[in-house]
């Protein structure tokens, strides 16, 4: 169980920041890495779920204000955080600190801590319409491209990248988990096909005939 004090203090002071944050880093995301991350905790030994609720609910709090190094500012987000100190003490708190600067799929090095681990494994998306509409919403700030359909490339070519075969994400993940197994079965398949991704895309992100014509 979550200490109540805990999760009220995030709830009320934590969460509301996410709506400064873009489609793929909102509420609903970190509320999946959450229930992902309580998941994969229940399955060790000695794991404090305090802890594990607490970096989930930082990991992506800095994003709408440096996205590129939002794993750093989140966490020192997290460590600044005076009202932490109630829960938890200064060892914790340096953990919890370094897994979220350790989560994001694009680090060249593992995480530092089976926490580090947990909310790096929760943070890999499992869903392929959440992939490819989180692809587009990032695409959409390239404002070099115009064409629909060269955005449709992009976000194809990115996706491949990540989840793809030989994809820099694809392994990033440290429990056994068929969800994202499946995923990345499926998404790697629809990506292959160009003509059924464009397709889906246009489905997923509601792009209609009229909307093709003004482009």
């Amino acid at each position: 169980m979550i200490n109540e004090k805990l999760q009220k203090y995030i709830e009320e002071n934590i969460f509301p920041v996410y709506s400064k944050n873009d489609l793929g880093h909102n509420l609903n995301h970190i509320k999946y890495v959450i229930k992902r991350s309580l998941k994969f905790a229940k399955q060790l030994d000695e794991i404090n779920l305090d802890m594990v609720y607490t970096i989930a609910s930082y990991h992506d709090i800095g994003h709408h204000i440096n996205p590129k190094e939002h794993e750093i500012v989140s966490a020192k987000i997290l460590c600044d955080d005076k009202n932490l100190r109630k829960f938890f003490n200064e060892d914790e708190i340096l953990i919890m600190k370094e897994a979220v600067e350790d989560h994001r799929a694009s680090s060249k090095k593992e995480p530092r801590s089976i926490y580090g681990k947990i909310v790096s494994s929760a943070d890999r998306n499992t869903s392929v319409n959440a992939s490819i509409k989180r692809a587009y919403q990032y695409a959409l700030k390239n404002k070099e491209i115009s064409s629909i359909y060269s955005r449709i490339d992009e976000c194809r070519n990115h996706l491949l990248n990540k989840f793809g075969t030989n994809g820099y994400a694809r392994d990033k993940m440290y429990f056994i988990d068929d969800e994202y197994d499946n995923y990345l079965r499926d998404i790697t398949s629809l990506c292959e096909n160009k003509d059924d991704f464009t397709k889906r895309f246009l489905e997923v992100n509601e792009i209609s005939d009229k909307d093709l014509l003004n482009v």
